[in-house]
């Protein structure tokens, strides 16, 4: 129980402040540093690592359904960006600009692109001629760079790393149904790689990206009831294509606009693992993701064999799984230590009574529980323990999600919820812009996050206004 209270030392309760227990654990944890740019990261080693198995996992579910990676200039011409101009206005507050090339200003101004709808109309505009041409399913993995005023490691930075997907279709029909199938990538890969419940659907008219017919999103619930919106999908339309001039010539002969879509995740995902899964020891990783599955720790060293039957274990098992051996001189409780904070799923305990025994002590990250394993079937043990892992912390993040779901019909009990239970409110709206602004300002920043696929009746009228209702919403706070 040492190294526990050590660790507790080191990182504030979540009871006590969550936002510095997250900050805790994002410094402790080694994810990132601060730099000396306002709101801009430097990821550490730990943290990138954690980010490339994402991008991994994800980049091979696109990869399945036909999409290519690209990649698209940095900077976008002043004018080029003005071409659309919903889009423009919609992040105009969080562009920064280039204006000088070496020791010469810019006959035009370059902005460092916040998002690349308008790179990738400019390129679709050369590249599609026929129907044939089409559908283009492209994406690129890339940074970003929108001026924050309020910045947060992984959750909001003024530079961020992502996926942004854009893809061209024949017909309107095809790219909605595209727009919700990379919904349904993003939701399974929530669930089964990050072990994260979520609820998924369309946003409002006011919530929606700018520029776009329809939003939808994925939102799941932080452990402390706050709301992260985890990606979105974007249904476009023809809008951009008569913006910038994309046209095709169709099966019937005739010259025609196609339909696109936009999509993308970000580094944000790492806070939402953080925050789902993480206690008051540091990170819990699900272990698809986890740079390190299995740490390995000798005990009592220095003894004859046993840090040669530890390298035996670690090049053995390196064949199955993501492998650590911690051969240093520090001590085992210090190392058990670093290990739960760094969120490492399992970690094998071995010393000289258990290779007397032929066995080993594996110590899961989730709960501590401890498993006396044969060295005979260790693999089978081992794969089993990590897929028993997977699925408990996906089902306590989803038993959060559960008992912070609230319904409310009367705006008193609206307000009473939103002012004593953190979480998701479900409630019935009339549709109308008023009734939501009313509700973000009576409440303190609840927002609008969904209206569900599978919407309950809840009530006949709105919670706000009374007007008959159009919609069920999820409501609450975000990040």
């Amino acid at each position: 129980m040492a190294e526990q209270k050590k660790m507790v030392n080191d990182i504030t309760s979540m009871d006590v402040d969550f936002s510095q227990w997250y900050t805790d654990v994002v410094r402790k944890a080694e994810l990132m540093d601060y730099s000396s740019v306002r709101g801009m990261m430097e990821i550490e080693p730990y943290g990138y690592a954690i980010w490339e198995n994402m991008q991994k996992d994800m980049d091979s579910r696109f990869k399945e359904i036909g999409i290519e990676n690209v990649y698209m200039p940095l900077l976008i011409p002043e004018s080029l960006l003005q071409k659309e101009k919903d889009h423009v206005e919609g992040f105009a507050p969080e562009v920064a600009w280039v204006t000088y090339g070496g020791h010469e200003e810019l006959t035009e101004r370059l902005c460092i692109r916040p998002t690349s709808e308008v790179l990738f109309c400019e390129y679709y505009s050369k590249k599609i001629r026929s129907y044939r041409d089409l559908p283009k399913l492209l994406n690129q993995w890339c940074s970003v760079v929108r001026w924050e005023k309020t910045t947060r490691p992984f959750l909001r930075s003024s530079e961020f790393l992502w996926q942004e997907g854009h893809t061209v279709h024949e017909t309107a029909e095809e790219a909605e149904a595209f727009t919700l199938k990379v919904l349904e990538i993003y939701r399974d890969f929530y669930t089964e790689t990050l072990a994260i419940p979520s609820v998924t659907g369309r946003k409002t008219e006011k919530e929606k990206f700018a520029g776009a017919v329809a939003t939808y999103a994925i939102e799941p619930l932080m452990h402390n009831g706050v709301a992260l919106q985890g990606g979105t999908t974007h249904y476009f339309g023809d809008g951009f294509a008569k913006s910038f001039d994309i046209t095709f010539t169709g099966r019937d002969n005739k010259v025609t606009y196609p339909h696109q879509t936009s999509w993308g995740v970000t580094t944000r995902m790492i806070g939402a693992v953080i925050m789902v899964h993480g206690d008051d020891n540091g990170l819990v990783l699900p272990p698809k993701i986890a740079p390190v599955q299995v740490a390995i720790i000798p005990v009592a060293q220095h003894k004859e064999g046993v840090l040669e039957k530890a390298a035996e274990l670690k090049s053995r098992l390196s064949k199955e799984f993501r492998v650590k051996l911690d051969d240093s001189d520090n001590s085992p409780g210090w190392k058990y230590a670093q290990y739960e904070m760094q969120g490492v799923p399992l970690r094998i305990e071995i010393g000289p009574k258990d290779i007397e025994n032929s066995q080993c002590v594996i110590v899961r990250r989730d709960n501590r529980e401890k498993i006396f394993a044969s060295l005979d079937n260790l693999e089978e043990i081992i794969a089993k323990t990590l897929e028993d892992f997977q699925a408990a912390i996906y089902n306590k993040a989803l038993e959060n999600l559960h008992s912070k779901t609230f319904a409310a019909t009367s705006y008193d009990e609206f307000l009473h919820t939103a002012e004593n239970k953190p979480g998701f409110i479900k409630a019935m709206w009339c549709g109308s812009d008023e009734c939501e602004e009313k509700i973000k300002n009576d409440t303190g920043g609840v927002k609008s996050r969904c209206i569900p696929f599978e919407e309950e009746h809840i009530a006949d009228t709105c919670v706000c206004c009374g007007k008959p209702a159009k919609h069920m919403l999820y409501w609450g706070k975000q990040y």
